[in-house]
């Protein structure tokens, strides 16, 4: 089973469907954990590891909503499934606009439940694979020089050696072409298509 698989939550304050949810998740070979109330899972859980939380709209203490804003805030991985009353539709389609992943109204077909959750948690495996992308982007980024990064940003523009030497001068082509070349080798890349795309695929 993936990373994300194994950080699986569920946040209600009705202890009977912590509990049948668990059970019917771990009978199903996930790694569950429960809590009772916003409060504890925004202070006991993982948050910065990829995964899904299945989060009771209306609880004691903070709202779900206000739980879906503190993950925000933190720029949580977690993906999050909203479990509301037929009084909280409209907060739940709102909240999926706001960024939650889906809702599903109580009480949850099982099957629904499962296929929404299995969902969710390939979302977040993706969610996991681009931050791990773009971490390893920025380490190999950090290795160029100053010198370097001007440069690649003006090859990445498709800019031809002599114009970027015009633009940096006092600089020779040929040390243009130098810099070229450590760029491409230092980042894995060919060519300035692919450094463009380099660029705007990790907020460089």
């Amino acid at each position: 089973m993936n990373a994300p698989a194994n950080n699986l939550c569920i946040v209600d304050d009705d202890e009977a469907v912590r509990r049948s949810l668990g059970l019917l998740l771990l009978s199903r070979g996930y790694a569950v954990q429960t809590f009772a109330s916003g409060e504890a899972f925004l202070a006991d859980a993982d948050l910065h590891r990829a995964g899904c939380v299945v989060l009771d709209l209306r609880m004691d203490g903070i709202s779900g909503l206000q739980v879906l804003d503190a993950l925000r805030a933190q720029d949580s991985p977690m993906v999050v499934i909203f479990l509301s009353g037929h009084g909280d539709i409209p907060i739940a389609i709102e909240a999926v606009q706001n960024g939650a992943f889906d809702w599903l109204e109580k009480p949850c077909n099982d099957e629904r439940l499962l296929e929404t959750i299995a969902r969710a948690l390939q979302k977040a495996g993706e969610i996991a694979t681009r931050r791990q992308a773009r971490k390893s982007a920025q380490a190999l980024w950090a290795k160029l020089t100053p010198r370097e990064t001007q440069v690649a940003r003006l090859v990445a523009e498709g800019k031809p050696n002599k114009q970027i030497a015009l633009e940096l001068a006092p600089l020779e082509q040929r040390t243009v072409e130098t810099h070229r070349a450590h760029v491409f080798a230092k980042l894995g890349l060919a060519n300035s298509h692919q450094l463009d795309r380099f660029l705007r695929e990790h907020g460089l």
